[in-house]
């Protein structure tokens, strides 16, 4: 669980990231959440892009794929969603205690 100050710091983070997924009419499928497990990986911070055409909300999209890619959801702002989950092999982002 990260704290308030820690989401604050990758909210910072994030503003500069663009997205590098997009959800649209066929939501949440095990692809898209394998491919974004992956990048959680690689990156450890994510933006994902929800298109128009996807007709889950974009809250109820972060719920589902964080708890999935067992991540933590950053924020969710319109229709973007920021995603953290530190990497097991080599943690790049260090979060303030």
């Amino acid at each position: 669980m990260i704290t308030s100050k820690q989401r604050a710091y990758l909210r910072g983070l994030a503003h500069n990231i663009e997205p590098i997924f997009q959800v649209g009419k066929n939501g949440v499928n095990p692809e898209l959440t394998l491919a974004i497990d992956e990048a959680l990986e690689a990156r450890e911070l994510i933006k994902i892009q929800i298109l128009q055409n996807c007709f889950e909300a974009p809250k109820d999209v972060c719920q589902k794929l964080s708890e999935r890619t067992h991540s933590e959801p950053v924020q969710v702002i319109g229709k973007r969603i920021v995603l953290y989950r530190p990497s097991k092999e080599k943690a790049k982002i260090q979060l303030p205690k």
